[in-house]
């Protein structure tokens, strides 16, 4: 009788201990000590390792979103930038605003009357 007294593994009472859960073994930390949370402790950290790997995947998209949404505005603004750019030089190229700006800042440039002429090499 002793022999079986000493034998923990045909104890019924110890193996009912260790399944009932309480809130005080969750605070103490007995709770980790447990057969079952010892025996899946490496799934446990895969877990805790995927969850980690996710926060850290979504923090790193949303940062992706925020700088695509900033980049595309920045090129809406220089596009309207350059269209209002190129709008300005065809508006001061023109013949008229030429002759303008010449007679405002006096160059002492005179516009040619005489159309251009077409020059034609003949082989020899």
């Amino acid at each position: 009788m002793s022999r079986e007294k000493g034998n923990v593994e045909f104890d019924q009472s110890i193996e009912e201990k260790e399944k009932s859960f309480s809130l005080r073994d969750l605070v103490d930390g007995n709770i980790l000590t447990r057969k079952a949370v010892v025996k899946q402790s490496r799934f446990i950290l895969l877990m805790v390792l995927m969850a980690f790997l996710l926060i850290a995947n979504r923090n790193h998209a949303e940062k992706m979103v925020i700088r695509l949404n900033r980049l595309q505005s920045d090129v809406k603004e220089m596009r309207a930038r350059s269209i209002s750019t190129s709008s300005e030089l065809v508006r001061i190229s023109r013949q008229s605003e030429v002759k303008q700006l010449v007679n405002r800042y006096e160059l002492g440039l005179k516009e040619n009357l005489e159309p251009p002429k077409k020059l034609i090499q003949t082989e020899e």
